[in-house]
């Protein structure tokens, strides 16, 4: 049975790495399209028990949980398709190259999913909690809950270049040739890229970047954009 067989389990990694992450993209659009609109114009109570009383918390359960398997089957494909292939020909190629460019993007939004919003989130649950029940919030809440917003505003804009690749892949041949200096350029210029991206929804609370988060409208230009930037910068680097 072809099930059974290598790219029969090369297909149901595929599988539930599609399933979670349709979970996990499709709670981070929620939570950006729909629960933070919302909680800009909600009255306080509303939000207070929204927080309170296991409705986030649900959500979040299953948005970091998607997170964590789209992570690990995506990982686990890659280096699938290089223990078959081998290193150097897997990044000799226009789908190697495009499937890691979408998997470190990925991997950067597991990493603000699991590091940063899903500890910040744990602090307002916890101080709406303490706000019903009667006492003061936690000092730090509001804090961390700007900086998660700013962290996953940026997941969002990340969102649109990572599924542009992963597409990109299968479906955009996008160079013929690929040399040694080349790949190593590549990396050099995917980390400063991703770097530049991680420091401006971590530092400050104030500027072009964190204008730009702002809006949805700008979150999706932002991505557009980057998107853009990376395919271009592929097809200069691999002529």
């Amino acid at each position: 049975m072809a099930l059974f067989t290598d790219e029969g389990l090369l297909f149901f990694l595929r599988w539930f790495h599609f399933l979670a992450g349709i979970t996990w993209i499709g709670m981070l659009y929620y939570f950006n399209f729909v629960q933070t609109p919302f909680f800009a114009t909600a009255e306080a109570p509303v939000r207070i028990g929204m927080l309170a009383t296991g409705l986030v918390n649900r959500a979040l359960w299953w948005f970091r949980w998607g997170a964590m398997i789209t992570f690990i089957t995506g990982w686990l494909i890659i280096l699938h398709r290089i223990g078959k292939a081998g290193l150097g020909p897997f990044f000799d190629t226009s789908y190697g190259w495009a499937i890691f460019v979408g998997g470190m993007l990925g991997s950067l939004m597991w990493a603000n999913v699991w590091f940063v919003i899903w500890p910040a989130q744990q602090v307002l649950m916890a101080s709406a909690q303490q706000v019903k029940g009667g006492g003061q919030a936690i000092p730090e809440a509001a804090a961390r809950g700007q900086r998660a917003g700013f962290v996953s505003r940026t997941n969002t804009m990340l969102s649109i270049p990572m599924l542009f690749f992963m597409g990109a892949a299968s479906h955009l041949p996008m160079f013929p040739h690929v040399t040694k200096a080349a790949n190593w350029t590549m990396l050099i210029v995917l980390l400063v890229i991703m770097a530049i991206v991680e420091i401006n929804a971590m530092v400050g609370t104030s500027g072009p970047g964190k204008k730009m988060l702002s809006t949805l409208k700008g979150t999706f230009w932002g991505g557009f954009v980057l998107s853009a930037i990376l395919y271009f910068l592929m097809e200069l680097i691999f002529p």
